[in-house]
């Protein structure tokens, strides 16, 4: 009896002693090792080892809450990233970057453009985003008003920053061209960013002096061209892979495309090629010698071609170039003619030279044989650039300072690019 009493009696002062000591201990570790948990900050407990075998059990058991409590802490989705926060500091401002751009190595197929839980980075620094919402393009003015000296153009979807809007007018900074547009040809805000998600197109871009670029994604396989150091070429398909690579030689390839080249060996580095789309061509390089971004298109500038002293001709041919400018984003058809309703690239130059009464061939490899050859060195605004492997299977048109306009494919219609994206095999003058 007297041993039952003993033990109360140490029962009940080692419980006394833990409910003293506890609470102090606790707030101790109340400030050093709170951890929050969905708002509610969860402190360490403290258990006293000397406790009676009941207490332990009672400490055994809110231990095992705790682990409870762990669990859950692992099961739950971070509450930033449900609301489509990152915490990524270099993308927290992404309203402070610049023509739509990504990374190709964060971006999933298709390639053509980013999905909807992409994350779009503009290289462009906005006060409030703009595209282009036009059929062909919209001249951006020096000056606000239908008076005002064109200084650019923008095509449709072409991204800008809206600096201001008076009038009617939007004053716009796009690449290199700050002026004036009519701002009913502009999506404005929030609108242009969701737009935005929708029409990126990825871009490759090349990093070396010249890269060889080839019929198949082999190192064995033959050299379609050569591209040049920093420009931009549509990237048809990101990731390939090996059940894509034999369905496309099925479709488009003959047995000697294939000589010289271990197609098991292919097929095994395959994920470090890329599929670009250039002229309506498919064509394959290696992801080594390029980077890969979603981009959109800006302002074009137009150089002042025409000088004082120029020539009575050279003006004529300025009229060409000022001609061919009207069709500027009007759509790529193959095998078409018709400057507003599609054309090819070869019926783009023949129908430019044609409203001049100046007949050409219908093909670019005809054209190319019909022209008389000149130099680099002596081009002149209007002469006609044809590029090909081997052979000519494209022709552009140069309005001068190294730039050309074409039709240039599918994806981007009637545009202007740099003479020497390629290396062009042949420059030809229309008399």
């Amino acid at each position: 009896m007297k041993k039952s009493v003993c033990k109360l009696f140490a029962l009940g002062v080692v419980g006394a002693i833990c409910i003293t000591v506890c609470p102090v201990y606790g707030n101790a570790v109340n400030s050093s090792e709170e951890t929050p948990l969905a708002g509610i900050t969860v402190t360490l407990d403290h258990y006293c080892d000397v406790v009676a075998e009941e207490i332990r059990e009672a400490a055994s058991a809110a231990e095992g809450h705790e682990i409870e409590i762990a669990q859950l802490e692992e099961e739950l989705v971070d509450p930033m990233a449900a609301i489509g926060v990152t915490t990524d500091t270099t993308t927290a401002n992404a309203t402070e970057n610049t023509a739509v751009e990504q990374q190709a190595a964060a971006t999933p197929a298709p390639t053509k453009a980013p999905s909807q839980q992409t994350k779009i980075k503009l290289n462009l620094k906005y006060d409030k985003l703009g595209l282009a919402k036009v059929k062909g393009y919209v001249n951006v003015r020096k000056k606000p008003g239908e008076d005002g000296k064109i200084i650019g153009k923008m095509t449709n979807h072409n991204v800008c920053n809206i600096v201001s809007e008076k009038n009617g007018w939007a004053k716009i900074e796009s690449g290199k061209v700050k002026g004036y547009v009519k701002a009913d040809y502009l999506i404005e805000g929030e609108k242009a960013e969701k737009l935005a998600e929708k029409v990126a197109s990825l871009k490759a871009t090349v990093k070396t002096q010249t890269l060889n670029v080839r019929y198949l994604p082999s190192t064995d396989a033959r050299i379609y061209d050569q591209f040049s150091e920093d420009e931009e070429y549509a990237v048809e398909q990101e990731k390939l892979t090996a059940d894509y690579m034999k369905k496309y030689i099925a479709k488009h390839c003959s047995k000697k495309d294939l000589e010289n080249i271990d197609t098991a060996l292919m097929y095994e580095d395959i994920k470090n090629w890329v599929m670009l789309s250039v002229d309506d061509e498919k064509v394959f390089v290696s992801k080594d010698f390029i980077t890969m971004k979603y981009t959109l298109g800006r302002a074009t500038t137009i150089d002042q071609i025409e000088k004082k002293q120029e020539k009575q001709a050279q003006q004529s041919r300025l009229g060409i170039v000022q001609y061919a400018m009207q069709f500027l984003g009007n759509r790529y058809v193959w095998g078409g003619t018709s400057l507003t309703n599609g054309t090819d690239c070869s019926g783009f130059t023949q129908g430019i030279y044609r409203h001049f009464g100046v007949y050409l061939p219908r093909t670019s490899a005809a054209q190319a044989a019909a022209l008389p050859s000149v130099k680099s060195s002596d081009v002149r605004v209007g002469d006609l650039f044809f590029y090909g492997s081997g052979h000519v299977s494209h022709v552009a048109l140069y309005i001068g300072n190294g730039r050309i306009i074409h039709a240039s494919n599918h994806r981007d219609g009637i545009k202007i690019s740099s003479a020497y994206y390629r290396k062009p095999l042949k420059i030809g003058r229309p008399s």
